[in-house]
């Protein structure tokens, strides 16, 4: 199958594709950029092409800033932003990248009408949103990576104070990929028995968590520039999650329209039923009162940043 990564020559991007290049399922993967950066990206192809002759692996990788080489793909990754630095807050980037959100959006809804756009430029679910509207696509088919990355951040956290392997832990993330994100430790489980049951419960440092998970991003990049492996290897998860018609259950980003405690026209993380369609089944949730108050501020966070980013970009960009 085919999949198209918009922002190839960026550091989240180009990892994204070779993690992609390795997953059986993808036959071609088409890697798009500006103009100026096309050099970059053939580069980046001869190189990835290397690696992929080493482990026996055949796929075609197409270098293009054409974006009319993104027609029948499957899923089509909108990586492409200005990135973050150190000290600037995912919503510091709302602004500029809502643009070339939007941008991809309507290229992809003309290119690739039938594809599945997943978002990974930030702030991820305002820009999920942006680009549900500008695509014009049913809601099913634009999903944010948002939570998904956060969960697995989170699994690893557990772990290693547990001192239990990452996989007996059952535990996600949900709400916004920022400052507002909520940890469902109610329904958290380590070996199938719920956290809850443990003597560790009570005295649990929830707010100390979050707190790990919130600047596990800025951690990384405050040490090498820019996070790339966990983005990219989260990303491959989910598109074989689709491409394989999986039907599992991750956090991601999707438009609401009342399914969880009535949240309505807005992109936050939660957990969904992935599989050749997308977004196949949002799951209802039951959480604490403090968790649904931490969600319900998500919430309100999150609309309210997408309406003043629609409101700038509208007069700029005709999104509907």
């Amino acid at each position: 199958m085919k999949v198209s990564v918009i922002g190839a020559s960026g550091r989240v991007g180009k990892a994204a594709a070779f993690c992609l290049a390795e997953e059986s399922v993808v036959g071609k993967i088409v890697l798009l950029s500006r103009e100026k950066s096309l050099d970059k990206i053939q580069g980046e192809t001869l190189d990835m092409n290397d690696a992929l002759a080493a482990k026996d692996i055949r796929v075609s990788i197409t270098p293009s800033s054409n974006f009319e080489d993104m027609a029948d793909s499957k899923i089509v990754i909108i990586a492409a932003g200005v990135p973050r630095t150190p000290e600037m807050t995912r919503m510091d980037l709302a602004i500029p990248n809502a643009k070339i959100v939007a941008k991809y959006a309507k290229l992809v809804a003309k290119y690739a009408p039938e594809s599945i756009i997943l978002v990974i430029t930030n702030p991820v679910d305002v820009m999920t949103y942006v680009a549900h509207k500008a695509s014009g696509f049913p809601r099913n088919r634009v999903i944010g990576l948002g939570n998904h990355l956060d969960s697995l951040r989170l699994k690893n956290i557990f772990a290693k104070q547990f001192n239990i392997h990452v996989s007996e832990i059952h535990t996600r993330i949900i709400g916004e990929h920022g400052d507002h994100m909520v940890l469902l430790l109610s329904s958290t489980s380590i070996g199938g028995i719920m956290f809850k049951d443990f003597s560790q419960y009570q005295s649990f440092d929830v707010d100390g968590i979050i707190e790990k998970v919130k600047n596990a991003g800025s951690y990384v990049i405050d040490k090498k520039g820019a996070t790339e492996y966990g983005p990219a290897y989260a990303v491959s998860n989910i598109v074989k999650t689709i491409l394989n018609d999986e039907k599992r259950i991750l956090t991601l980003t999707t438009y609401l329209d009342g399914e969880i405690y009535g949240t309505s026209d807005v992109c936050l993380g939660v957990p969904v039923k992935l599989g050749k369609n997308g977004v196949e089944r949002i799951i209802k949730l039951n959480m604490s009162d403090d968790e649904l108050e931490s969600f319900r501020l998500a919430a309100d966070y999150v609309k309210s940043s997408a309406d003043e980013v629609m409101s700038i970009i509208k007069e700029e960009i005709d999104l509907y």
